[in-house]
This record gives structure tokens, C-alpha cells and sequence, in this order.
């Protein structure tokens, strides 16, 4: 009879388990698509996926971009810039924020970049973490770190103190 109470009582606990991993299963499924969109430059599958209230925060700080502008940006890269973009490692990981500011759903993508310029400009190696908010199935909310500055140094840019001059 006591293990029947202490399973009775677990019960709750095991079944509060498996919802919020279908649900993180379900999250990270969508960020997969989402990268997979990336690297197929496939702009109208990265706006299908892309909340209507989305906003988007980085690389730099103040950086912010809604979904309007992420949408064209993209347009813009994949037709004049990228010729491509390769995730060599993408690992995500959900988690569910129950307190605080940004409660919600998130998962965090880190990856290994190789991305490749248009007309000879050259390639770049990156790792880059993005975090996504997801709520009913779309992305509410990013935020994206890598080193600018490794990325144009490995394009062959030089910088230079102005107070050196």
C-alpha cells in the first residue's frame, strides 16, 4: 500500500516530465527546420516560421530587427551576398522559463558556420549561439552572438586604433 501512495505521488511529477519534453521535442523540431531553412537560403520558409510580432536582438548590442526587416534583410543577403551557409555542428538544447521576464519556451542553438560570399569575397568559419522563443509553433524572439570582428579579420579586413594614427 506505501508504494502505491509514493507512486500515486510521483505520478504528477512524471507526467508534468513528459508534457514539457513533448513540447521541447516539438520546439527543437521547429528551430531544425528553422536552420535547415538558413541553409538553403530559403527565405519564405524562415518567414513562415517567424511569429508576426517576432523581434530579433544581435549580433551587437542594440542591434534589434523586426519580422518585416529580418524578412528583407534576408532577401537581400541571399541574392547579393551569401552564395552559401553551411551548419558543420548544430546542437540545441529547450528549456522552459517559469519566472521572471522571459518566461516561455526557448531553445539555444550553437553552431559551427562555414559561410561562403558571392563574387570571390571569400568564406568564414563561425561559431554562433542563437536563442529562440517559440510560442504556438512560431519564433517570437531571438537573440544571436558571434565575433564580427573574427568574421571580417577572416575576410581579410585590418583594424586599426585611430588613436595610433
Amino acid at each position: 500500500m506505501r508504494k502505491l501512495a509514493y507512486a500515486l505521488l510521483l505520478l504528477p511529477a512524471i507526467i508534468s516530465c513528459n508534457s514539457g519534453s513533448n513540447n521541447s521535442a516539438k520546439n527543437i523540431a521547429l528551430i531544425e527546420k528553422y536552420v535547415r531553412s538558413v541553409e538553403q537560403l530559403d527565405y519564405s520558409t524562415m518567414e513562415s516560421l517567424l511569429d508576426d510580432d517576432y523581434f530579433g536582438y544581435g549580433p551587437s548590442y542594440g542591434d534589434s530587427i523586426g519580422k518585416v526587416q529580418a524578412v528583407e534583410n534576408w532577401k537581400a543577403n541571399v541574392e547579393s551576398l551569401y552564395k552559401s551557409i553551411k551548419y558543420n555542428k548544430s546542437r540545441n538544447v529547450a528549456v522552459t522559463i517559469t519566472t521572471g521576464d522571459n518566461q516561455g519556451d526557448w531553445v539555444s542553438n550553437w553552431g559551427e558556420l562555414h559561410i561562403v560570399y558571392k563574387d570571390g569575397k571569400g568564406a568564414v568559419n563561425l561559431w554562433a549561439n542563437t536563442t529562440y522563443q517559440i510560442e504556438n509553433n512560431k519564433i517570437i524572439k531571438s537573440y544571436t552572438f558571434y565575433n564580427e570582428a573574427d568574421a571580417l579579420s577572416q575576410l581579410g579586413y585590418v583594424f586599426i586604433n585611430p588613436n595610433n594614427l
